[in-house]
């Protein structure tokens, strides 16, 4: 029987002091090992250019920044975002870039470890913070988002930001706003709080905190959108109308670090546009995993509904670069604790987002992503393939489970005072122990919770 990592954290308590040092002496490590790596910071680059265009008066989506000849893909509101990057000089804007997303990744790590065990203590959630991020920061989506100077990291602890508020938090939402309107992927999020929560109402008739949450990020995004089109009205324009459906000004789909469904159908395809065998793939995929997300969310396990919803978003898109895959930190955080034999589970997953599998294949401007053979198309394919198969995994367990009896209510392993038990199988067991969503106490519908837990039921998150 073993103990997830997060109570083992407790269990042997490492001086806070101790684990930030580690985890201080991990980062600092790891930025001596991009400069060692003379890492390009090549978006950073063409977000300063964008910033530039802003302050010029230019047309966004013409221009064209840095010897790769991007162009910009995100709305017109990122744009706005970027102007402060042309206030300090290069050096200083790659030095800023740097230490902020390495603070990102300490943050993202905080926020997940609340999200899979919200009951933790400061002092322990402190602990636990400091010792996975001096890890967790060599993964490959990670070293490339610092590589590139990329956004993923803030955008991922905007929207956990939203998703670990305290109950009745009024500011629950701003975060996924604001993301969505930076790049639309988080908007995802939306659907996934909006259906939960219409679920919940139809229940008991009272507005939860998943319509709260979906109504203020959709208020948010669409208050952001229009001001910007009021600022920038050509720009959001030609968004709107053309660049946004201009997939391929993204990049080639075939190429190895699209880890999307898209991209493995190119590989496997040998052709740049999979086509309709692209979409009805995506749209299967991205149903089920959205109904696999909003049961989560309705027994109350905020932790696998929110995980699964990430990754149907990157699986979907029609191009999820290896970097945006930072999602990959609360999914081992999750697996770590979940899993019956988390050594099994986590390690192997780990290792896949470490071990940088998917740049061992040929990848230059070539395009020999056309030509490869089942092989490399298998180690191109590795981070799509890992979560289709956690998924799969996940929902044979929940089958199993309701088969047993244990997932109608009865215990699956001793738990440990946090709602989650000590031994328990892969993602499957849930902190509520299956018990249906419950609303806040003294509203219509209350049907009430146990006095010595955490909030952990859906309308109270």
């Amino acid at each position: 029987m073993s103990v997830s990592v997060l109570s083992k954290t407790r269990a042997r308590p490492w001086p806070l002091v101790t684990a930030a040092a580690v985890c201080l002496l991990s980062l600092a490590a790891f930025w001596v090992a991009q400069r060692l790596a003379h890492v390009n910071m090549l978006d950073v680059m063409v977000y300063r250019a964008e910033g530039e265009t802003v302050r010029a008066g230019g047309d966004l989506y013409a221009m064209r920044a840095t010897s790769a000849n991007l162009g910009m893909t995100y709305p017109p509101f990122a744009a706005l975002l970027f102007v402060p990057l042309t206030l300090v000089g290069v050096p200083l804007m790659r030095t800023l870039t740097t230490g902020g997303n390495l603070l990102l990744v300490v943050a993202l790590v905080q926020l997940s470890v609340r999200l899979v065990r919200p009951s933790l203590s400061r002092a322990d959630l402190w602990r636990a913070t400091f010792w996975i991020a001096a890890v967790v920061v060599w993964c490959e989506p990670v070293w490339t988002t610092l590589r590139y100077g990329q956004i993923n990291l803030l955008i991922a602890v905007a929207v956990l930001w939203d998703l670990t508020r305290r109950a009745g938090s009024r500011w629950a939402g701003l975060g996924i706003g604001l993301a969505t309107a930076v790049k639309l992927t988080p908007g995802l999020f939306v659907v996934l709080l909006l259906v939960a929560g219409l679920l919940l109402w139809r229940r008991d008739r009272s507005w939860n905190q998943w319509l709260r949450t979906a109504a203020t990020a959709t208020g948010v995004f669409l208050g952001t959108t229009l001001a910007v089109v009021v600022a920038l009205p050509a720009d959001s324009k030609k968004f709107w109308t053309e660049t946004l459906f201009e997939t391929g000004r993204v990049g080639f789909a075939e190429e190895t670090a699209n880890q999307s469904i898209r991209g493995v159908l190119a590989r496997l395809m040998h052709t740049d546009d999979p086509g309709m065998w692209w979409a009805v793939t995506a749209a299967l995929m991205g149903g089920v995993a959205m109904v696999v997300a909003v049961r989560a969310a309705l027994r109350g396990d905020k932790a696998v509904a929110v995980v699964v919803c990430a990754f149907t978003a990157l699986m979907i898109s029609p191009i999820s670069w290896s970097h945006h895959w930072v999602w990959c930190v609360p999914l081992l955080i999750l697996l770590a604790d979940r899993a019956t034999r988390a050594w099994r589970v986590a390690g192997p997953v780990a290792l896949v987002f470490a071990s940088f599998a998917l740049w061992w294949v040929p990848h230059d401007p070539g395009r020999p992503e056309l030509d490869q053979n089942a092989g490399q198309m298998l180690l191109s394919a590795v981070y799509p393939l890992t979560t289709t198969a956690l998924l799969v995994g996940y929902v044979l367990t929940r089958r199993r489970l309701r088969g047993t009896g244990a997932g109608h209510g009865t215990d699956t392993g001793r738990t440990d005072g946090t709602g989650a038990t000590a031994a328990e199988p892969l993602l499957g067991a849930v902190p509520e122990q299956e018990r249906p969503a419950v609303v806040e106490q003294g509203r219509p519908g209350d049907r009430g919770r146990p006095a010595a837990r955490e909030p952990q039921a859906v309308a109270k998150e």
